[in-house]
């Protein structure tokens, strides 16, 4: 099963974490699962920007983004080559290593 790290975030997850997750999951899932709490508040439908993380290993392994997902980065606060939205982001069968921003731009309610 592939790993995902998680590098440390302040709020998050201040260690940092690793993980294991079937293939095919989610990113945004398998956080979800172990207790990332990723922000997430368009439920995972591809609509607000607030599950961004970067890719900082692995991201030949995952699947392609798509032009919605695109799009929606275009938005993202602090975008990079490395970004992806983790909602839309599946795992393949290496192991990655993830950073979450230390700020997200919540588009559907603020509460920051």
């Amino acid at each position: 099963m592939p790993q995902i790290i998680f590098l440390p975030h302040e709020e998050i997850c201040p260690e940092g974490a690793v993980i294991e997750t079937e293939p095919g999951t989610t990113i945004c899932d398998a956080a979800l699962k172990q207790g990332i709490e990723i922000e997430h508040a368009c439920e995972k439908s591809c609509a607000c920007t607030t599950c961004h993380v970067y890719i900082r290993e692995g991201a030949e392994s995952l699947n392609e983004s798509t032009e919605d997902e695109d799009d929606l980065l275009d938005k993202a606060w602090g975008l990079d080559p490395d970004s992806r939205l983790s909602c839309q982001t599946v795992v393949g069968e290496a192991d990655l290593v993830v950073e979450i921003p230390k700020y997200t731009i919540n588009m559907v309610s603020e509460n920051h």
